[in-house]
């Protein structure tokens, strides 16, 4: 009787450890990923959008990024205009994506941002590359000549880690990667143009 006993509170202390080691997985993860400082503007012919991701980098991100994993947001901007009594009408869909190499013998960090083309930033400080890939300055949204004056118009901004896709079964090695995983909500920018 007393080793049922023991065996039936292992299991109960097993079950009641798995939640803390989820809290302590999501405490180890850190912050949530942010969007701040958006700015919805507009040149003589284009609608621009400007923000930042915070807290997009771990320290575990920073050691896989450091360590030659290659690492990728994807950025989702969307438009529409806003209209009573019917759906919202999609007037522009953007997905674009920035990504961040570790070149560890030349002791560099490669940033190619797709809405700057196919050059490559080459970074000597980790830091500076960081703020490069965190940052979306000027994204051209729509022409303004697909909008009308007066009307309403919301703009929507998420961005996400893409996952990690390591070769073989080496994901089951490597499950620390899962931890640095994020995506932030929807942000949303109403505006009249």
């Amino acid at each position: 009787m007393p080793k049922r006993w023991r065996t039936s509170a292992l299991v109960v202390l097993s079950l009641l450890s798995i939640p803390t080691l989820a809290a302590a997985a999501v405490f180890h993860r850190g912050a949530e990923a942010t969007l701040s400082d958006i700015i919805v503007t507009n040149t003589r012919e284009d609608l621009l959008v400007f923000f930042k991701i915070e807290g997009c980098f771990t320290r575990e991100m920073d050691e896989a990024i450091l360590n030659g994993i290659p690492t990728t947001f994807t950025i989702f901007v969307q438009l529409s205009r806003a209209r009573l009594f019917w759906t919202d009408e999609s007037l522009s869909a953007r997905e674009i994506e920035h990504s961040i190499k570790h070149d560890s013998l030349k002791n560099e960090f490669q940033v190619r941002r797709t809405e700057d083309g196919s050059k490559a930033l080459v970074f000597k400080d980790f830091a500076a590359a960081k703020k490069a890939m965190a940052e979306v300055r000027g994204l051209k949204v729509a022409p303004l000549q697909r909008l009308v004056k007066g009307n309403k118009y919301q703009l929507r901004v998420k961005a996400e880690l893409q996952k990690v896709r390591l070769p073989l079964n080496l994901h089951y090695v490597l499950f620390f990667l899962s931890l640095w995983d994020f995506d932030t909500d929807w942000y949303t920018v109403d505006f009249t143009y």
